[in-house]
């Protein structure tokens, strides 16, 4: 199938098909409803109808019922995108026999909470796949979401269809197995701290802070345009950014050995060879990091064909988060929107 590993390759493509074709009309209409933020839990029963109950204009040509959400309609067409998206999760989930969730955001201590309402009843024998994107955070969030995953599932992958950055390459160190396709990047690991809406990287707080020592040293004129250009960084976050940087060694084999099935010579052998590409080279946070970089420092790549249902199913679905623009955490279970990026 190309990627991953499954059985029963033509009902599961079959499966695809039939759900993202049904997306393009009602969601969690029929059979099991999964309960959303805010959402009404379906009755049992409540989303199965008679065909025979409903008048001529109700019923298409073939004879299937047309039939209308539990939601209320004002209710329905407001989150007519989650449903959607929750679409494409259900579908991916019966391809693959796993359980899907979904984070897109920046990782900080806020995000350990909301994602744990997406997998709190999480079967442990079953295994969980995570799409993530992030440009990064904290570190040690990451390690905390990894752990938290590891303890619920059989085995862990990780997708990324297109960047998990910093503190998003921490969380899929711990992973089983890390997907990822032609548009796929993993980054550097360098603390990064939000500074008004965006995140400023840890290396370059320092090093703005060295270049206007310097500056100043040489024309001591300059102090004043100096002091304003980093008027928003403040003597506490330049020594957070230095305890930051001289941690990410530990936070590495932290997330490394959230692995159980790792070794600690494995641990140790991965920290040897991952230090210089992700800590100690990289000259900008945004230094890319392949799959075949990935792969060739000894970490767990699956390379996905672009032409495989399955990638063809997950960039359906990522282009929907990418497309809305909102920090989401979502699963069938649950579905919390942040906000919009920027803010």
């Amino acid at each position: 199938m190309g990627a991953m590993e499954r059985g029963g390759n033509d009902d599961r493509e079959a499966n695809i098909g039939a759900v993202v074709a049904a997306e393009q009309h009602s969601h969690g209409l029929a059979g099991e409803d999964h309960e959303s933020e805010g959402s009404p839990r379906n009755s049992e029963g409540s989303a199965q109808r008679d065909v025979s109950s409903f008048p001529d204009q109700l019923v298409s040509d073939t004879g299937e019922a047309i039939v209308h959400p539990i939601q209320s309609p004002l209710y329905h067409a407001e989150n007519a995108a989650r449903y959607e998206r929750q679409a494409l999760i259900r579908a991916y989930q019966g391809a693959f026999n796993c359980r899907l969730v979904v984070l897109f955001d920046m990782l900080f201590p806020y995000s350990v909470n909301v994602f744990e309402d997406l997998i709190f009843n999480a079967d442990p024998e079953e295994d969980l796949h995570l799409l993530l994107t992030t440009p990064g955070g904290d570190g040690e969030t990451a390690v905390r979401l990894v752990r938290s995953m590891q303890a619920r599932c059989k085995e862990l992958t990780v997708i990324v269809p297109d960047m998990a950055k910093s503190a998003g390459t921490i969380l899929a160190l711990g992973a089983h197995h890390i997907l990822m396709g032609p548009t796929s990047d993993l980054g550097p690991i360098d603390p990064q701290f939000q500074i008004g809406s965006g995140l400023v990287s840890a290396k370059d707080i320092i090093a703005a802070l060295t270049a206007a020592e310097s500056a100043i040293q040489a024309s001591p004129e300059t102090y004043m345009l100096h002091s304003a250009l980093l008027s928003d960084v403040t003597a506490l976050q330049v020594q957070q950014a230095r305890s930051a940087l001289a941690r990410s060694g530990d936070v590495m084999r932290e997330a490394l050995s959230s692995h159980s099935n790792r070794t600690a010579d494995e641990v140790e052998s991965l920290c040897t060879s991952l230090r210089e590409p992700l800590i100690d080279n990289p000259q900008s946070h945004g230094a890319t990091f392949s799959a075949t970089d990935a792969e060739s420092c000894g970490l767990p790549v699956k390379h996905a064909d672009p032409r495989s249902e399955q990638w063809e199913l997950i960039w359906r679905l990522w282009m929907k988060y990418f497309a809305g623009n909102m920090r989401t955490y979502e699963g069938l279970v649950a579905s919390k929107i942040i906000g919009p990026w920027g803010q």
